[in-house]
């Protein structure tokens, strides 16, 4: 029986007191905190394998930490003095002190944390009378076998690559350090690779190495492989640039057939790269942007010498093109629309689109006079 519910069993019903009062209705509620742990666990082994189990004992190995530190100096004043300098004198190693600490080790809803919690409290206790000084050490690592020394990994608690003492050179993180899961190989940090993470990396020169340590640093923007910070060190230009006499020079895409833009888009050439920007309205094909730049106008566009400029269809039919009862024409960029004279509105209230935007142009409602 764990200590949170042979405590229960053990000191109620407690005298009175505030002291007295205090500690039956923290025992009480960890006593019944206990029954539910249990019903809802309901398994012998904790939950899960690999790092998260390892992550939720260190949490829990953490908050217990301190609680042990809150309760260092904590005793029970007033009420019965007497019975609380007899029961409580060794309050600091007593189990009563070991269950206000477990009482606010997990967060209320935290089911996860309760579950492990209720698996370890054998071996909490356990720890608790022999005061083993690295509590995380004691249950997460030795006893639950949920966690690992630094600088080891996996079941067996393996080395990491590149060593237990210095993982990954100290220039990345090694996958699953400290856990029971991972495969312990390198993750580098940005500038290292290799499997050791023992060297620099693409758009990374070596600034200084010694035994124990390397220290990367980047090249200039242009160059993927260099041997200083210059442009003029590069050994390979990074995708976009061309290498000329140790210095990247950018690839104008545009004007080869490197650049693959949409039909209605033209390219612009940019810093290692390129752009797709769509053409003017105007345009059907441009070679760059406004409406100066069309291969040919658009529909509701004519050619003024190098522009494609909107066509006014309201002033430059010869027929009307609004025919309905008190309609007018209003002219839209490369198209136009009827709409309503002034003091009328449309039956049903739309606005019909412009005519040169329309698929199938609807037959817009009568306009009526505005009411009021």
């Amino acid at each position: 029986m764990g200590p949170r519910r042979r405590l229960a069993a053990a000191l109620l019903p407690l005298p009175g007191g505030r002291g007295g009062a205090r500690l039956g209705a923290a025992l009480l509620g960890a006593a019944l905190l206990g029954g539910v742990l249990l019903g809802a666990a309901g398994s012998e082994t904790p939950p899960g394998d690999g790092a998260e189990p390892c992550r939720a004992c260190r949490g829990l190995a953490e908050s217990f930490s301190r609680g042990m530190e809150r309760t260092e100096h904590e005793g029970f004043g007033g009420g019965n003095t007497a019975w609380e300098e007899e029961k409580l004198a060794k309050y600091k190693h007593s189990e009563t002190r070991l269950l206000e600490v477990l009482e606010s080790v997990c967060p209320p809803q935290d089911f996860a944390c309760h579950q492990l919690l209720e698996h370890s409290e054998e071996h909490v206790e356990q720890w608790w009378r022999q005061q083993h000084p690295d509590f995380f050490q004691w249950l997460c690592m030795e006893r639950l076998a949920l966690c690992c020394p630094p600088g080891t990994y996996g079941p067996d608690c393996l080395p990491c690559a590149g060593g237990p003492q210095q993982p990954c050179s100290g220039n990345g993180r090694c996958d699953g350090e400290g856990t029971r899961g991972g495969t312990g190989l390198c993750v580098c940090s940005p500038g290292y690779g290799g499997p050791f993470c023992a060297e620099c990396g693409d758009g990374y020169y070596e600034a200084s190495r010694n035994q124990s340590q390397l220290l990367c640093a980047e090249c200039y923007p242009a160059c993927g492989r260099c041997t200083g910070p210059e442009d003029s060190s590069c050994l390979r230009c990074k995708r976009g640039w061309v290498l000329h006499e140790h210095r990247c020079i950018d690839i104008d895409e545009c004007g080869t057939e490197m650049a693959h833009c949409r039909a209605n888009q033209f390219c612009v050439n940019t810093e290692g790269s390129y752009e797709c920007r769509d053409c003017s309205t105007a345009c059907i094909g441009c070679m760059g942007a406004g409406p100066a730049r069309c291969k040919k106008c658009n529909k509701g566009y004519r050619r003024d010498g190098a522009k494609c400029l909107d066509v006014d269809e309201c002033t430059s039919s010869e027929e009307p093109i609004c025919t309905g009862l008190q309609e007018v024409c209003e002219n839209t960029e490369g198209g136009y629309r009827c709409v309503c004279a002034p003091g009328h509105v449309r039956r049903d209230g739309q606005v019909p689109p412009p005519q040169a935007q329309a698929l199938v142009p609807p037959l817009p409602s009568p306009c009526v006079p505005r009411q009021g």
